[in-house]
């Protein structure tokens, strides 16, 4: 599985309003809501704070990757999220996240999503701050998405 069979241009905004933590898995949340009906916004809500709570999920400089598993989802499903100003987002470093990959796990995807992690961390390592930054569009996030995973 790769970047490209977790994302899709509907789950990447390149313009997000939310300044903190909360409100970005707000914003996120309902984007995938939207997309995907199916799955309830309060439960992936609950999901996603339950995880950071035992662990924040700020990955590298700017990047953070909440992530949470999902009853009764049977794969990964993930958004993407930019904002030029920044998120306060508890970071180790203490400095905001502009780039968020949202991650909603299927229980039986455990193995997967070390994987997952990988491909998302090899794009932050050659760039993806400044690949989704400058993508003009949704589609074009998406491509780049697809070149790495």
């Amino acid at each position: 599985m790769g970047l490209a069979d977790i994302f899709d241009t509907r789950l990447i905004k390149l313009n997000l309003e939310s300044t903190d933590k909360a409100a970005v898995f707000e914003e996120l949340s309902r984007t995938i809501a939207a997309v995907k009906p199916e799955l309830n916004q309060g439960t992936m809500l609950a999901i996603l704070h339950d995880r950071e709570g035992k662990m924040n999920t700020s990955v590298a400089p700017g990047v953070a990757v909440p992530h949470g598993y999902f009853p009764g989802l049977n794969r990964i499903i993930g958004a993407v999220g930019f904002s030029l100003k920044g998120i306060e987002y508890s970071a180790p470093d203490h400095k905001p996240v502009h780039l968020v990959f949202m991650l909603l796990l299927g229980e039986g995807e455990r193995k997967e999503h070390l994987h997952v992690l990988n491909q998302i961390l090899t794009f932050v390592k050659f760039g993806a701050l400044s690949y989704i930054r400058d993508a003009g569009t949704p589609q074009q996030a998406y491509d780049m998405l697809c070149r790495v995973g």
